[in-house]
Formats: structure tokens, C-alpha cells, sequence
């Protein structure tokens, strides 16, 4: 395993320590849970954001996009 280190303003800490106590848990469990959490969702963020840079892909009207819906949930 890395033991990393890291310096939070006091408040943060204040509150990594109310969590962990809520949860019964210590603040490394609740730290490194966050984080895992945080790298799962970064990819999804960095897609998210390549597919807004990507020029081909397309741009759709909010409104045709929810009338489409409407029209389709109407036809079941």
C-alpha cells in the first residue's frame, strides 16, 4: 500500500471527523473511500467532456429532444 499525506483547513478535518464518527468508522477509511470514488467518476467526467469538445458530434434542441419523447411515450 502508499501512505499518503495531506494537510485539510481545520474545518474539513472537523468535518472528516463528524463522518467517520457517524459511520463508526476512522477518517483513513473515509478518506480512502472518497477517493475511489472520486477516480471512478473522473472518467466519466473526462468522456463527458471530450464528447462536448468533439465537433462532430451533434448538438440537439432541448425542445425537439422532449417533444420526441412525448410523442413516443404517447404512442405506447
Amino acid at each position: 500500500m502508499v501512505q499518503v499525506t495531506a494537510r485539510l483547513p481545520d474545518t474539513r478535518g472537523a468535518e472528516l471527523d463528524a463522518a467517520a464518527q457517524q459511520l463508526n468508522r476512522c477518517r483513513a477509511d473515509i478518506i480512502r473511500q472518497a477517493i475511489e470514488y472520486y477516480l471512478d467518476d473522473i472518467e466519466d467526467l473526462r468522456s463527458g467532456v471530450a464528447a462536448l469538445k468533439d465537433p462532430a458530434d451533434p448538438v440537439l434542441d432541448w425542445l425537439e429532444v422532449r417533444n420526441a419523447l412525448f410523442a413516443a411515450d404517447a404512442g405506447r
